[in-house]
């Protein structure tokens, strides 16, 4: 019976071994061709010699900034079918590693993220949806790595200076308190902890947390650094012993799959702990699967983090659509599950942290690379790529040119690995509609009567990865609904009595916090409103605008009306606006132009053609109180657009030029309370 199924599995091999691409569309090379190229160059895959570094895994980032604000906001199944595709082992993407912004109330590249202190007696481990989105990807893999990085940070850390490190007792504390936050009220054990994003670091500080975290119980948890570029962090550990000793990850940014010198002198961890950053199209998946394999084969990285994890946020934001997969119409339930899903689950699906790549890992003759990993069990996953300089160009840093053409690769397992009897084999090709293939299971590839060597016919642009794991899967669900424009007719009263999340569905802040509230002062219509809670400029990472904004709609809103109640907490100096047809956010927020309806408890109320109020287009005396209620209503139809007050016309036809589109918005003069309620959009066609 043995020999008999022995000879059928020699039979199967053979069939096999022909059809090995057959499913891509070509065919495999003949076993004799396979030993006759095998004496001339082929790729030994050996662990003989022992084995390189331990693979540590592939993330993505969520936050830098808000970039899944608009995730919290889908309804099910489908919110919970975009988790699966993220999180769930041997489904989608199946990521390793999450890697959170730990919120600090500034702009940070497309919108803000709330602080769980606002105020130095103020702590709220409730705020925003960083701690469901760790709790979801638990839910979904128990074993994924969490981390945490500050971009901004509230204001009262810096004393009135822009600068996180005037006291560094003082935001170390800030920040080992995140870490509790995240254990005492969400069961959630962080990993990782980063210093300032692409920022100044400071090497005081640094020691400070490591010795702050060991006095809280948390040796466990690691740091990484500087979440910037290798140097001059790699330097400053070489010649610092007690740096070095606390530093257990050198995190560099866009590292275009290259390491300083000085950083391979550490032997610490080196991580590219963001990269990517890229439109999730073909290439930028492309650009994913080269740095996938070369961030090993070039820099020794053991691990590589996706900036962002799902583009959740406005398209027309900075860097729309540069997350592995796109969710950014709750409204519809509309998401698509782009091609870097399927990429990453090249790598993801066939491996996990705690694997050791070979020593024996490098770049094909004609352009490509390969990697290869094992459990140090007997298992082995291969992954070999293809991809072209034109179709796998990230967003930065800049490419030099390369060369890759069609080829035969072939490939010799050796030492423990000799044996091995099967490969199953996953292929994928970007490029053209009609070549393309994502994530396909070809037939196993059989090893038997073949001495460990096969061969792949490989053209540009394509993927393959070989394992010994039959676990992989192309997790997939019925349709998401089509694609909607944001609803034309759009309201919210904010009456939420517990809500689940601090923020108001669908607007996204781009400076300023606007959260749920829940008004003591007023017990009727009013009592549960939306405020402005900020009443410090953050530390900024980015451009923050010098008045809080939200924004929220379809970008291509042209004449609309727009009406919401507004109440000025601040005497004399306060102030706020609803707004139609702006036009910039995220990074660029300063330079926001559209047609701002401005009141102020000085008597003034405003027009202005942008955010900064540098284009004023009508201004005049009202009576406006601070602690009192208003209804403002904005119109814009054409060229023309006019606004009451209460009901009251107090300006009209003022002329308008530019922009022709843009999101509504509400905001304050500066940073400063301010309430909300009854907001009210309704677009003309």
């Amino acid at each position: 019976m043995v020999g008999g199924a022995l000879e059928a599995s020699r039979q199967r091999g053979v069939e096999v071994m022909t059809a090995a691409a057959g499913s891509a569309g070509r065919t495999s090379v003949s076993l004799l061709l396979c030993a006759l190229l095998a004496s001339g160059g082929a790729y030994v895959l050996d662990d003989s010699g022992g084995l390189g570094r331990e693979f540590d895994g592939i993330g993505a980032v969520s936050g830098g900034g808000a970039t899944s604000r608009l995730l919290v906001n889908y309804p099910e199944p489908h919110r919970s079918e975009i988790l699966d595709f993220l999180f769930k082992p041997n489904f989608g993407a199946s990521l390793h590693i999450l890697k959170v912004e730990i919120g600090g109330d500034g702009q940070t590249t497309d919108g803000t993220e709330p602080s769980h202190m606002h105020y130095a007696l103020d702590e709220n481990f409730f705020r925003g949806y960083e701690w469901w989105l760790m709790k979801e990807a638990k839910k979904r893999n128990p074993n994924i790595i969490l981390m945490g990085l500050p971009w901004s940070f509230p204001g009262w850390l810096g004393k009135g200076f822009n600068w996180p490190y005037v006291n560094v007792q003082l935001t170390a504390y800030y920040v080992v308190s995140w870490i509790l936050g995240a254990k005492h009220y969400h069961d959630l054990n962080i990993d990782y902890i980063g210093i300032w994003n692409e920022r100044t670091f400071d090497t005081s500080y640094i020691k400070v947390l490591r010795k702050m975290l060991d006095s809280q119980g948390l040796q466990g948890v690691k740091i990484i650094a500087s979440d910037n570029l290798w140097e001059p962090i790699s330097s400053f550990m070489l010649q610092d012993p007690d740096l070095f000793e606390v530093i257990d990850v050198i995190g560099a940014h866009y590292p275009g799959t290259h390491v300083s010198l000085h950083a391979k002198m550490t032997h610490k961890k080196l991580w590219s702990s963001e990269d990517f950053s890229t439109f999730n199209s073909d290439v930028g998946a492309g650009c994913w699967g080269r740095i996938l394999n070369q961030n090993y084969v070039n820099g020794n990285m053991t691990s590589t983090i996706a900036w962002n994890l799902v583009a959740s946020y406005y398209e027309e934001l900075p860097y729309g659509r540069c997350g592995l997969m796109t969710a950014q119409e709750p409204w519809s339930g509309h998401y698509v599950v782009e091609s870097p899903i399927w990429v990453s689950a090249h790598t993801t699906q066939f491996t996990q942290p705690g694997w050791y790549y070979l020593k024996t890992v490098g770049h094909l003759e004609k352009g490509g690379s390969y990697v290869a990993l094992t459990d140090g069990l007997g298992n082995l996953t291969i992954i070999v790529e293809t991809m072209s300089h034109s179709h796998s160009k990230c967003i930065r840093p800049f490419l030099p040119f390369y060369n890759v053409s069609a080829q035969l690769a072939t490939f010799v397992l050796k030492g423990s690995f000799s044996g091995i009897p099967e490969l199953q084999m996953w292929y994928t090709k970007l490029g053209e509609p009609s070549e393309r293939v994502l994530f396909k299971q070809l037939d196993s590839l059989w090893l038997l009567d073949s001495n460990g060597t096969f061969t792949l016919e490989l053209q540009e642009d394509e993927l393959f990865t070989l394992t010994t794991l039959p676990t992989g899967r192309k997790g997939s669900y019925p349709l998401p609904p089509k694609s909607q424009p944001f609803p034309p007719v759009y309201k919210d009263n904010f009456n939420v009595d517990y809500p689940f999340f601090s923020e108001a569905p669908n607007f996204a802040d781009q400076t300023g916090v606007f959260e749920y509230y829940m008004n003591p002062e007023d017990p009727g219509e009013h009592r549960f409103t939306l405020r402005q809670v900020l009443n410090q400029r953050p530390i900024t990472w980015a451009a923050d605008a010098s008045s809080p904004i939200s924004i929220i709609g379809d970008y291509q809103w042209t004449n609309l009306t727009i009406s919401c109640d507004v109440y000025i907490e601040t005497p004399e100096k306060g102030g706020v606006f609803i707004a139609g047809r702006v036009n910039k956010g995220g990074l660029l927020v300063r330079i926001a132009q559209g047609v701002f309806f401005w009141i102020f408890t000085n008597g003034l109320y405003r027009v202005t053609g942008d955010l900064a109020g540098w284009i004023v287009y009508s201004s005049g005396y009202v009576e406006v109180t601070a602690k009192k209620w208003y209804t403002l209503t904005l119109t814009i139809e054409g060229h023309l657009s006019s606004g009451k007050l209460n009901g009251k016309v107090l300006w009209e036809n003022i002329h308008v030029k530019y922009p022709k589109n843009g999101w509504a918005a509400i905001g304050t003069q500066s940073f400063e309370f301010a309430q909300f309620d009854n907001f009210h959009v309704e677009v003309m066609r």
